[in-house]
């Protein structure tokens, strides 16, 4: 893998190298809109529509194979049915917690943005603060708290986030699901889970829902210019709400138990994109 964090790299030009390898290897010259699958979302690819071509993370530059179990190892091509547009699915997702820096947690943002996305749909699995929020509830993201320390752009870059998530695109989601709810997500650094002070903390400054993802891929788009939804799945109740200790395996039965009803939605959301 190419060192992202050196001094030599550009990561906007890596990305553009990346972005020429799916286009040859998938033949669209274009991708209209991007998908990041977190833990649970992953079978919402097949439901999309007609897939043109699955490459290997490991194959595009600067990417890497991921080291969580629950995600995949892809970027899939995707003719979307219905709209003509194309999708690529990113499943191949690098977190901040695995210290390859923030240029490669973005890395696959920026290759979306170089390869045409105007549309960028990010999803995870995470901890609720609502305890009538029960395993399974997918809720869309209208805000976030950055609690990492850390920001994907690199010195004197300043860009507005007063609006990162957007309201056309969860109004849209809402006219797919009107039950869905709305809350502000906070990315801890991770990877171990919270404790049950930091979430009465993410409580107290407003937020929802709590997570190792996410915000700073939020970031690297809308810098590169995209339009953000972003829907989070609620694994578990968030520690000091649940009445049971956390577990990386409760977060896959909550996703795999959620995965048709994710994939569906995912699915319609996508089409009206």
């Amino acid at each position: 893998m190419t060192d992202l964090n050196s001094a030599e790299t550009d990561p906007f030009a890596l990305a553009d190298q990346a972005a020429a390898v799916i286009a040859d290897r998938s033949g669209v010259a274009r991708h209209d809109i991007a998908l990041v699958l977190g833990s649970g979302w992953s079978t919402a690819a097949d439901l999309l529509g007609e897939t043109l071509a699955e490459i290997p993370s490991t194959e595009l530059p600067g990417f890497s194979a991921p080291s969580v179990v629950g995600h995949v190892g892809t970027i899939r091509s995707v003719r979307i049915n219905e709209t003509g547009k194309h999708a690529l699915v990113l499943g191949a997702r690098t977190h901040f917690y695995e210290n390859k820096g923030v240029r490669a947690v973005v890395h696959p943002i920026r290759t979306a943005a170089a390869a045409g996305a105007g549309t960028l749909v990010l999803t995870n699995g995470c901890g609720g603060l609502n305890p009538d929020w029960a395993p399974g509830t997918p809720v869309l993201i209208e805000d976030h708290i950055n609690l990492t320390s850390a920001s994907p752009l690199e010195g004197a870059t300043f860009v507005d986030l007063t609006d990162l998530y957007s309201a056309r695109l969860r109004d849209l989601a809402h006219a797919v699901d009107d039950s869905l709810a709305e809350g502000v997500y906070v990315q801890f650094r991770g990877p171990h889970y919270e404790t049950p002070a930091e979430v009465r903390f993410a409580e107290r400054i407003g937020g929802d829902l709590v997570g190792m993802s996410t915000a700073l891929e939020a970031i690297a788009a809308r810098h590169a210019g995209m339009e953000i939804l972003g829907i989070s799945l609620v694994t578990n109740l968030a520690a000091g709400i649940s009445p049971v200790p956390l577990s990386h395996q409760e977060v896959i039965e909550a996703g795999q138990a959620a995965a048709p009803r994710l994939g569906a939605l995912l699915a319609e959301i996508a089409r009206k994109l």
